[in-house]
């Protein structure tokens, strides 16, 4: 997977046997703005994370209201494999309201730095210890597993943060959690914290980074390689201002770059990913990393060459690994492989000048900016495979005019056999007067009734591609269907009754 330097540089580092993730999708996932769980909702994301195999699910903070506290006691029933967790202050109600949601694992917190003590708290130093180890042998007298955080611990003094931390660490806590809660660590400050710390604490390290500098995955793998065994995650990295450590990109990073030892199966990242995004209607943009629309998508014709050789030529993973799939796109940088491969998977067989004609038409579509869908090409090479080799008549010109006080007016230049014909036609509408036109053109040749019409967008948008079926007969009883995929209406409306009318020509001199 990684070249000869990298593998070298790997056996210099040393991580935890064990790396457990600690779910808080559901508690600081929920307070993204605009997100709000009901408990029905919370129910079915616990048991998400559940198989995907997460360690710990944070499922709220009881103390806050009646329907938090609903929640995390309904999900605590559910007989999960994760350990189930929440939220509380260094208040015995907050740790009662745990407990009566017959919970054993408390995360308490409580603000460290200066601007928490001075200006939210208005504590001392000395006020706020004894405060948090009140707290921990509170829980731990109730038999609780205690996670502890110390709030804004990366903008605490250091000699302070250590005595904090091992005051509480001496009162009873289990794991001693470390939240860069404005997100400002960089890689650098957060191997010279976690290491500095991790000299001085005798219990676990665990850390809850967020994302403000968009650093969070980065960091955390940076506090990993420091010791620390546990790390905070959510789904997608949702969460408050630019969210927390993103627990995919997170997984999939330490899996692949360290081997980590993780409970996560990878496979299920993409299908929770989209559910937690539909769940929270929040939309990932296409180019997000491991669960990403585009992730494993190519459209450049270098790329999917290489990509059909072998898929590791540009890719650093299979898409199986995450349950996602690999894509061909179809557009302006399309070669010729990207379009077959496509024809191979639907099962089309066309000519090499079939081929031709459906790779120009893909060209000249991507040259205008639109991303042509598998339901496009599929229509587009259907169109070709209908259309006749010996062509009567030849579109050369289309010009109309519509508006809300006009008559729509559709000029059209066509050749017939090598006679160049055009003229003017008016209609109800710019499609009508354009038919109107054709018909006028190729009436000493044949005389068309139009017995069918039908235009429909293949895809959504406004930019979808438009695909036109036509049915013409003439007045010796002969029919003949003609269809057209083009990005114009009109356009499309127009080559398929050029191309019926030729196959009515062709059936005409075979008969």
């Amino acid at each position: 997977m990684f070249a000869v330097n990298m593998e070298e540089a790997k056996k210099e580092l040393k991580i935890p046997d064990k790396i457990n993730i600690f779910d808080t999708t559901l508690r600081d996932g929920e307070q993204a703005p605009g997100v709000a769980l009901t408990v029905d909702e919370k129910i079915r994301v616990a048991q998400k994370l559940d198989e995907l195999g997460v360690d710990t699910i944070e499922v709220g903070y009881p103390a806050v209201s009646k329907g938090e506290m609903e929640s995390a006691k309904t999900i605590g029933d559910l007989g999960l494999n994760a350990r189930i967790s929440s939220l509380a202050r260094v208040l015995e109600r907050d740790i009662d309201a745990i407990i009566d949601c017959d919970l054993d694992y408390a995360h308490l917190f409580i603000g460290t730095s200066p601007l928490h003590r001075d200006y939210k708290l208005k504590k001392s130093k000395t006020e706020i210890i004894n405060q948090a180890v009140e707290a921990v042998e509170y829980a731990k007298d109730h038999g609780l597993t205690v996670e502890f955080s110390a709030e804004d611990a990366t903008r605490t003094e250091m000699n302070y943060l250590i005595e904090f931390y091992k005051a509480i660490e001496n009162a009873g806590t289990d794991v001693i959690n470390v939240p860069d809660t404005v997100g400002i660590l960089t890689p650098v400050t957060a191997r010279h914290m976690i290491r500095t710390l991790r000299k001085k604490i005798n219990i676990p390290l665990s850390l809850h980074f967020h994302n403000d500098f968009g650093l969070a995955v980065a960091n955390s793998i940076i506090g990993v390689e420091e010791g620390a065994s546990q790390v905070h995650c959510t789904i997608n990295g949702i969460g408050e201002r630019a969210g927390n450590t993103c627990l995919e990109e997170l997984v999939v990073s330490l899996k692949i770059a360290y081997g980590a030892n993780l409970n996560v199966d990878t496979t299920k990242l993409f299908n929770t990913s989209n559910f937690i995004g539909s769940i929270t209607n929040i939309k990932l943009p296409p180019q997000k990393p491991i669960v990403g629309e585009n992730v494993f998508t190519h459209e450049s014709g270098i790329h999917v060459d290489g990509i059909l050789k072998h898929s590791a030529t540009y890719e650093p993973i299979p898409p199986e690994l995450v349950g996602h799939q690999r894509r061909i796109a179809l557009g302006k940088h399309t070669g010729r492989a990207s379009i077959k491969s496509k024809l191979d998977s639907f099962n089309l067989d066309v000519t090499e000048k079939q081929f031709e004609h459906i790779y120009d038409q893909v060209k000249t579509i991507g040259d205008k900016g639109i991303c042509i869908t598998d339901e496009d090409l599929k229509s587009i090479v259907i169109t070709e495979l209908s259309t006749t080799d010996k062509e009567y008549i030849k579109l050369l010109g289309l010009n109309v005019m519509t508006g809300e006080s006009v008559s729509a007016t559709a000029t059209v230049k066509v050749s017939i056999e090598g006679e160049i014909l055009e003229t003017s036609q008016i209609g109800v509408g710019p499609i009508d007067a354009s038919i109107r036109a054709i018909k006028s053109l190729v009436k000493e040749t044949v005389d068309i009734t139009l017995d069918e019409y039908r235009l429909e967008a293949i895809t959504g948008g406004t930019d979808a591609l438009a695909e036109t079926f036509v049915l013409v007969s003439d007045d010796a009883g002969h029919r003949a269907t003609g269809r057209a995929t083009r990005e114009d209406v009109i356009l499309s409306s127009v080559v398929a009754v050029i191309n019926s009318i030729n196959k009515l020509l062709n059936i005409k001199e075979n008969s």
